[in-house]
C-alpha cells in the first residue's frame, strides 16, 4: 500500500530544538510513524512533555538537555543514538533562528552568530551522523530553512542570509553524500510557534500576515512535521538536494516588523 511508504518503523531519528514548536511536532509525528527519537533542547520540562507523547505513540524517546549553540553538544547527540539504539537513520536540524534587527544594528558578530546557530550546528550534527547512518545502509537529513532565505523582508538580514546558506549547504551536502545519504530542506513560512508570539498576539499584525499569504492562514507545526516525514521516509526516497517550500504560497515579503528605514 502507498501509505506503507510513509512508515518509519524501528528507525531512529535525532531532532534538535525538540522541546516545542516545529521540533516537538516533528518528534511526535515521527513517533506516530514508528520512529524512535533522540530529542534535544535546553528545557528538561519541555523535553519530558514531548517524550510522554512519543511514548504514548508506542515509541521510545531519549532526552538530551543541552545548549545546542555548543557544537560539541550537538555532535554528541550521535553518540546517544549509538549507545541507546545502535543505529541512526535520520537527523532533523531544526535548531536555529535570529531576532529581527535593523541593518545598522546588525553587527558582523551578529551575522556570525546567525551563521553559527543555523548552519554550523547543522554541519556539526550531520558530519558525525553520516558514518553511523552508513553502518545501517544509509539515511537522510532534513534541514529546517526558511522562506526568508529566498524572499526579502526588512530586519531579516542575518536570519535570511543564514537560512539561505543552510539551503545551499543542503544542496552541496546532498551532492557529497549521494547516493546513500539523502539531504533535503524545508523552507518554512509563517508557522504558529513561539517565534510568532508577537504576531499572534497582535491582531493587526496577524491579519496582515494572513492577508499576505495566498492560502490565507498561518501554518501549523503539523504542516512541517508532515513534510519532514515525507522527505525522510521511503515516500521521499527519490528526493535529495531539494528545498521544499512550505509557506502558504508566498512569493515576496509577507511580514513587516515595523523596523526603521535607515535611509529615510
Amino acid at each position: 500500500m502507498i501509505l506503507d511508504r510513509f512508515r518509519m518503523d524501528d528507525k531512529v531519528a535525532i531532532i534538535t530544538g525538540a522541546g516545542r514548536g516545529l521540533g516537538a511536532a516533528t518528534a511526535i509525528g515521527l513517533a506516530e510513524a514508528g520512529c524512535d527519537v533522540v530529542i534535544s533542547a535546553r528545557s528538561v520540562d519541555q523535553l519530558e512533555a514531548v517524550a510522554a507523547q512519543v511514548e504514548a505513540a508506542g515509541r521510545r524517546a531519549v532526552i538530551v538537555a543541552a545548549d545546542l549553540s555548543d557544537l560539541d553538544a550537538v555532535a554528541g547527540l550521535v553518540e546517544h543514538a549509538r549507545e541507546q539504539f545502535g543505529r541512526l537513520d535520520l537527523v532533523v536540524n531544526n535548531v536555529g533562528g535570529a531576532m529581527p534587527r535593523p541593518f545598522m544594528d546588525t553587527s558582523p558578530g551578529r551575522m556570525e552568530q546567525a551563521f553559527h546557530f543555523n548552519v554550523s550546528t547543522a554541519h556539526a550534527l550531520l558530519r558525525p551522523a553520516v558514518p553511523l547512518m552508513l553502518q545501517g545502509g544509509g539515511g537522510s537529513a532534513v534541514n529546517i530553512s526558511s522562506a526568508m532565505g529566498r524572499v526579502s523582508g526588512r530586519g531579516y538580514l542575518a536570519y535570511g542570509t543564514a537560512k539561505a546558506a543552510l539551503a545551499h549547504y543542503t544542496r552541496l551536502a546532498a551532492a557529497d553524500l549521494s547516493p546513500n545519504v539523502r539531504v533535503n530542506a524545508i523552507a518554512v513560512g509563517s508557522i504558529a510557534t513561539s517565534a510568532l508570539d508577537i504576531v499572534m498576539q497582535t491582531e493587526e499584525l496577524k491579519v496582515a500576515l494572513e492577508a499576505g499569504t495566498p492560502l490565507g492562514r498561518i501554518g501549523d507545526p503539523a504542516d512541517i512535521a508532515s513534510c519532514v516525514l515525507y522527505l525522510a521516509s521511503e515516500a521521499g526516497s527519490y528526493i535529495t538536494g531539494k528545498i521544499l517550500e512550505v509557506d502558504g504560497g508566498i512569493e515576496g515579503p509577507n511580514l513587516d516588523m515595523g523596523l526603521p528605514d535607515v535611509t529615510a
